[in-house]
């Protein structure tokens, strides 16, 4: 069994390489188109400004990546990305000493409302648009709950230290640990019987449990994980912000969903990868800062990315016919 799975995610992998190429292509002029329009766009703290904020949303869509491999979708990652960035400050209260209990007690706590999602998915046989829509909703009602509708609390400076810091007053620190949970997540998807089990699922699961696959274990622990990628990016956010903010991640359902499909993962699962979901965080940030010195209105910028995005999509599908 584990000789076919991995003989159909390499050639999975090996198809997506000519995509892969395309996306880093396309970063690279888009940096050069924003140099042309905006002098300065390519001086190093504006880079770095790009990538810091393709960080958070490039490690909620880790979640989200595994989660549309498997043929599913997760509609509660804003509401969880805010609770985490509530509860993180709520607990930490400014103090380095609850910093690493602070982080670990709200991850597991994301974990455990992923679980619940992929319960219902799995062995409840619930849509996952229904179940996840349904506990975002319950997510945002608890968090509003606890905080009482006004959150309170600080980030402790190492937790700062982390969000806006530099290491050796150079690199960015949030993009050090991007970079780090991108490795694994890789490496995991590309190169472990796990990772080999997420595409097989996605490509049918039926045949993936007749192959020996426990597939309903293996999908509660898919949106698990997603909910714990959600959690720990509004715990970073909180060090980036210094303070909590109510609905911070409302705008990350969408983004992560249109960062997994403008890297090429296919929605209807078994197709795609993490490497083109970097990609993917990338590219959708940096048409944000070009429509931005463009002087491009909201209202403008949110056309844009909305038809920039159904027009990738619809390339990909193309090609997939």
């Amino acid at each position: 069994m584990n000789r076919e799975i991995g003989q159909f995610k390499m050639k999975d992998f090996m198809a997506q390489n000519k995509l892969i190429f395309l996306l880093f292509s396309l970063i690279i002029v888009m940096f050069i188109f924003g140099e042309i329009f905006s002098k300065g766009f390519l001086e190093r703290d504006h880079v770095y400004a790009i990538f810091r904020t393709a960080s958070f949303l490039g490690i909620v869509s880790i979640g989200q990546t595994i989660v549309i491999l498997t043929g599913g979708i997760d509609l509660s990652v804003g509401p969880l990305i805010t609770m985490g960035n509530v509860f993180t400050c709520m607990l930490i209260n400014g103090e380095n000493s609850n910093t690493l209990w602070g982080v670990l007690v709200v991850i597991l706590l994301g974990m455990a409302f992923g679980y619940f999602s992929g319960f219902s998915v799995s062995y409840l046989k619930i849509s996952p648009l229904v179940i996840t829509l349904v506990m975002g909703s319950i997510v945002t009602g608890i968090t509003l709950i606890i905080s009482h509708g006004a959150p309170k609390g600080l980030a402790s400076p190492f937790l700062r230290f982390i969000g806006v810091g530099r290491l050796f007053d150079i690199f960015p620190m949030i993009i050090i640990i991007w970079l780090l949970l991108s490795f694994f997540t890789i490496l995991l998807l590309n190169f472990s019987v796990f990772g080999r089990k997420i595409y097989y699922i996605g490509a049918n699961e039926k045949a993936a449990l007749f192959s020996g696959i426990k597939t309903n274990q293996l999908k509660s622990l898919i949106y698990s994980i997603s909910g714990g990628t959600a959690v720990l990016t509004g715990a970073l956010m909180a060090g980036y912000t210094h303070t909590a903010f109510l609905g911070i991640g409302n705008e990350y359902i969408l983004w992560s969903i249109a960062t997994v499909v403008i890297g090429g993962t296919s929605l209807a699962g078994g197709k795609g990868g993490y490497i083109g979901t970097i990609a993917g965080a990338i590219i959708f940030v940096l048409l944000e800062s070009l429509l931005t010195v463009m002087n491009i209105s909201e209202a403008g910028r949110r056309i844009a990315n909305g038809a920039i995005i159904l027009l990738l999509v619809s390339i990909y599908y193309s090609q997939e016919k």
